[in-house]
């Protein structure tokens, strides 16, 4: 069984080398243990201090393509090498390298498809109270939303085995954190976590400038993923917020026509009339995102069958 782990660098030359030694070196069951560094357009020795530490692959940008698309060229990379687990990891060290351990061995065993590390926020003495807060109200409508029972969503320390990494397709230019486990929940695999233990911080995070912006980028996200899969269930719940309020408007306006007769309750019928129509639209491209979902299903078991090939060939 080979592992390959997998670390995405951008001007990680001062970190890289003190990630690299916290590596496990043997894992029981494990026959082969491969490191792969995706080279985000780094401007700094990264690349070098890869040589020379004995990274056995790198995989290079030529400019600065961000997080998610870093991480889609490894997964693609270590399936083509022939990788039967993948393990994610960062460059910054916030991960404890020896519990890579941890998260292959549910997969070893066949008791999952992707094992999360719980980084256990509310231990971590750097992640300020409002940061704390925020990563457990976002973890929790994750959680619902992919029908998982993660409880750090946002870990980037991840393992998966072959079957999962060939069905990851995150189109997000953000982070694939949340995309990837919406869309692996929704596919029905078996996604769990295990604690995990983090290392002091060697440096600020670069994923984003400030809480709000990584709170609506995180939003933005959710919404975009989960509509990619539940389109026609988000989009009713869409029209029904705008239709009901027509169809009270119109209700009142039936009330007084009845009673009082109609003159003067003109305006609310005609506002009425176009709630109920732009709620019925709405419905209407809820149907139409339903099919284009449908259709992106169909392209996602395509490309999963061409990953899972060139994996297998490279088994041969």
């Amino acid at each position: 069984m080979k592992l390959i782990i997998q670390i995405p660098c951008y001007n990680e030359e001062d970190t890289l080398s003190v990630t690299y030694r916290d590596l496990p070196k043997v894992i029981d069951n494990v026959d082969e243990i491969e490191t792969l560094i995706i080279n985000d357009g780094s401007t700094d020795n990264t690349v070098q201090v890869a040589r020379q530490i004995g990274i056995d692959h790198i995989v290079s940008f030529n400019r600065n393509k961000g997080l998610a698309r870093v991480f889609n060229a490894g997964i693609d990379r270590c399936l083509e090498l022939g990788a039967d687990i993948i393990v994610n990891t960062d460059a910054d060290n916030q991960y404890c390298g020896q519990d890579i351990t941890k998260l292959v061995k549910p997969i070893v065993e066949g008791t999952a498809d992707v094992v999360v590390g719980d980084r256990q926020t509310d231990t971590i003495s750097h992640f300020s109270w409002t940061k704390k807060k925020l990563q457990k109200t976002g973890s929790f409508v994750i959680r619902r939303l992919s029908n998982t029972e993660v409880t750090d969503t946002v870990s980037g320390f991840r393992a998966f085995s072959r079957d999962a990494a060939a069905r990851v397709n995150t189109l997000t230019e953000f982070s694939y954190t949340v995309e990837s486990l919406i869309q692996l929940g929704n596919e029905k695999l078996k996604v769990i976590a295990v604690p995990v233990r983090t290392n002091g911080e060697l440096r600020k995070s670069r994923l984003f400038k400030s809480i709000p912006s990584f709170v609506s980028h995180q939003l933005a996200t959710i919404l975009r993923v989960y509509a990619t899969y539940r389109a026609l269930k988000v989009f009713t719940i869409i029209g029904l917020i705008v239709i009901l309020p027509g169809l009270f408007g119109f209700g009142r306006f039936l009330y007084f026509y009845f009673t009082v007769g109609g003159e003067g309750h003109i305006q609310s019928l005609i506002f009425s009339t176009v709630l109920i129509n732009v709620g019925f639209l709405v419905f209407m491209f809820g149907i139409i995102a339903d099919l284009i979902s449908s259709n992106r299903k169909l392209i996602e078991r395509t490309l999963y069958k061409i990953k899972k090939m060139e994996a297998e060939a490279h088994d041969n």
